[in-house]
């Protein structure tokens, strides 16, 4: 995954096909996830321990990161944690990966109890945000997210609501088996996911375009604020998920696979929410890959994509209408950036509200992804 700039889910899918048992998956996942969690403080424990750096790519530094993330961080006996790696460099350096496991287990060393975040990240975070950011950055990338369900959550579950229409569960709670799941009463949505579609309020039966809408979170707020919903994406594989996640719920949404750049509506319509395509910088809690494989590079061709689809929504909307922009980046080049050139470009526009949500938010009860989030009116 590292070596080829991955996403973690994808990585996995080709590295755990000879998985047959979903909870062997599921630990190959946890380790990959809190390794990437971890990964500057497992590289500090290896390199303290070793006569000569490795290199970053060794495979006896991945394979004792494997090792390590599992005996320090999660639990595993010391033993089964380094029986698991041998194979992996088997006629290699079987007896360094041994050796220097060995010693960190021998002088007791142990993980902080908040990560480091990559040094790239944590200037690039600094220099946007402030050093207080990036404190509660690696605070919040300490342990995986809650639980956070949208829509009609029964109030009788143990667990606690930062807002209407919202609940949050600690993390782990399987979701499937809670009340209300097969009913379609509710859905997981992290609750800054739910503001972009908040923003516009009730449908009463007005015209909404859902751009990018997959996996359908927002297409199903908007269904159940009452908006008569064209839910738009690329992806045909995506698309059937929101398929029956509004089949699961009982709501509706017409649904188009269509490229935006290459679609337009029949008419104009009343609402627009584009949940455009981003880094993901500002979901690491949950996807702690996109700290170590986002570039400036990719920031900056993401943002271009970003302008290019505002452009050709905004014409979209009638007068008087919303336009709902929306990223879940940490990056200013992508949100606050990317609105600002939208309005410079585009005298009948207007910004009614934006919201930036940093690290930091709802930290008290279990924390928040980052989000922009903007709101347009067309004159």
């Amino acid at each position: 995954m590292l070596r080829k700039g991955l996403p973690l889910e994808s990585a996995l899918d080709g590295a755990a096909r000879d998985l047959d048992r979903a909870d062997d998956r599921a630990f190959a996942h946890a380790i990959a996830a809190e390794a990437l969690r971890r990964l500057p403080d497992l590289d500090a424990l290896i390199d303290g321990a070793t006569r000569n750096r490795l290199p970053d790519d060794a495979k006896a530094r991945f394979a004792l990161r494997i090792a390590l993330v599992q005996a320090l961080a999660l639990d595993t006996p010391h033993h089964a944690a380094i029986s698991t790696v041998l194979p992996l460099v088997e006629g290699g350096p079987r007896k360094l990966v041994h050796g220097v496991f060995s010693t960190v287990m021998r002088e007791k060393r142990a993980l902080p109890e908040i990560p480091a975040l990559p040094d790239a990240v944590a200037e690039r975070w600094r220099q946007a945000w402030g050093e207080a950011v990036v404190a509660e950055a690696a605070r919040a990338i300490a342990a995986p997210p809650p639980i956070d369900l949208i829509g009609d959550p029964p109030a009788d579950l143990d667990g606690v609501s930062l807002m209407g229409g919202h609940l949050r569960l600690a993390r782990g709670t399987a979701v499937a088996g809670l009340a209300g799941y097969g009913g379609g009463k509710w859905w997981v949505q992290d609750i800054s996911a739910s503001i972009p579609a908040r923003l516009l309020g009730a449908g009463e039966g007005l015209s909404a375009l859902d751009l990018c809408a997959a996996p359908g979170g927002k297409t199903m707020q908007l269904a159940a604020a009452g908006w008569r919903v064209t839910a738009l994406d690329a992806s045909e594989s995506r698309l059937a998920r929101l398929s029956e996640n509004l089949a699961r719920t009982g709501l509706e949404a017409e649904i188009v696979v269509a490229d935006m750049m290459k679609w337009a509506p029949n008419a104009p319509v009343d609402a627009i929410l584009l949940d455009a395509p981003c880094t993901a910088t500002g979901i690491f809690r949950r996807h702690p890959d996109v700290l170590h494989r986002v570039r400036p590079r990719a920031i900056a061709e993401l943002a271009d994509a970003q302008k290019a689809m505002l452009a050709r929504a905004a014409d979209w909307l009638k007068p008087g209408g919303s336009l709902v922009y929306s990223v879940c980046s940490l990056e200013p080049e992508e949100g606050e950036a990317v609105a600002e050139a939208f309005l410079a470009s585009r005298d009948d526009y207007r910004i009614a509200e934006r919201q930036r949500i940093l690290p930091g938010a709802y930290a008290d009860a279990g924390g928040a992804d980052a989000f922009f989030i903007a709101r347009f009116v067309r004159k």
